[in-house]
């Protein structure tokens, strides 16, 4: 396993692309935005941002009233209206599609909480993190013989682990040596939770955040979660450090983004805008995403 640093969800370049657009937005003029295109100016001409999510609570998601929110849609909007954009268009995608989608241009920005790594940073571009979340593992509270960290899953034959196809789990259980016939993928975080209960795994693995946020929303359910921690493979930590993504060649926008949300940052603004997704001030960081973008000695 390389000790490069991986993220909350890997880049799948051949997952299904499964994009859900205002039929009025579906396309982009990529000629009119090459050599680095001013495209704030054209977002803010029409006013509207496409957020390319993959509905995951609590990163990014479409609640009951239809309207898009979560940790990074609630950041993005915010950086978007201090930049003179308005109105944000939701564009629903698998997390493995969603760099595909935004490089054909099928959405302006990832707004899904998408950990920086130096391998997505070769696709595209990233804001600075606006958080930095460590992994925990949800179980079964009734098991007798529970596992409670990821060396045991990688021990015991009699363990399966689960994990979100496309996601940093994968690469962590097999950093920790956990067999790849051991572990278990599932499409979503609710079927890897049901599979969780169903006995089809007998541990998930995602970020204590978003277990968190899954287990406030199934209170009577027999599940408890782990101590968090910071998975640390070949001696070197794997940050889960999230951002937002950008086409390669919109370091316009990119910069003019970072500039407003390290103001939100530094006012306080930020943490107010994301606890209460679940986030704390042991989420905020410091991080660049130069630094995370940067390929592991």
């Amino acid at each position: 396993m390389s000790s490069s640093q991986v993220s909350r969800r890997r880049f799948l370049g051949a997952g299904l692309l499964a994009v859900t657009l205002s039929p009025a937005c579906s396309t982009v003029d990529l000629k009119a935005e090459q050599d680095g295109g001013n495209l704030l100016e054209r977002l803010r001409a029409v006013g509207e941002v496409r957020m390319g999510f993959a509905n995951e609570a609590p990163y990014g998601y479409v609640n009951r009233a239809g309207v898009l929110t979560g940790e990074a849609p609630e950041v993005g909007k915010a950086v978007f209206r201090r930049l003179g954009v308005d109105r944000f268009v939701p564009a629903l995608s698998d997390f493995g599609s969603l760099i595909p989608g935004l490089r054909a241009g099928l959405f302006d920005v990832i707004a899904a909480g998408m950990f920086i790594t130096p391998p997505r940073c070769e696709q595209i571009l990233f804001s600075d993190p606006d958080y930095n979340a460590p992994e925990a593992l949800l179980i079964r509270s009734g098991d007798a013989d529970k596992p409670t960290t990821l060396e045991d899953f990688a021990r015991r034959d009699d363990l399966r682990l689960g994990v979100l196809l496309g996601s940093v789990e994968v690469d962590v259980a097999a950093g920790y040596g956990v067999p790849a016939e051991r572990v278990v993928t599932f499409a979503t975080q609710a079927g890897g939770i049901d599979g969780l209960l169903a006995g089809r795994a007998d541990g998930f693995l995602l970020t204590a955040i978003s277990l968190r946020d899954a287990l406030s929303r199934r209170p009577d359910a027999p599940l408890e979660l782990t101590k968090p921690f910071v998975p640390v493979i070949d001696g070197v930590e794997q940050y889960g450090a999230g951002g937002f993504g950008f086409r390669p060649d919109q370091t316009k926008l990119r910069d003019a983004f970072n500039a407003e949300l390290h103001d939100l940052k530094n006012s306080g603004e930020l943490l107010e805008i994301v606890r209460p997704f679940g986030f704390s001030e042991s989420e905020m960081t410091d991080l660049t995403a130069e630094r995370l973008c940067r390929p592991a000695a």
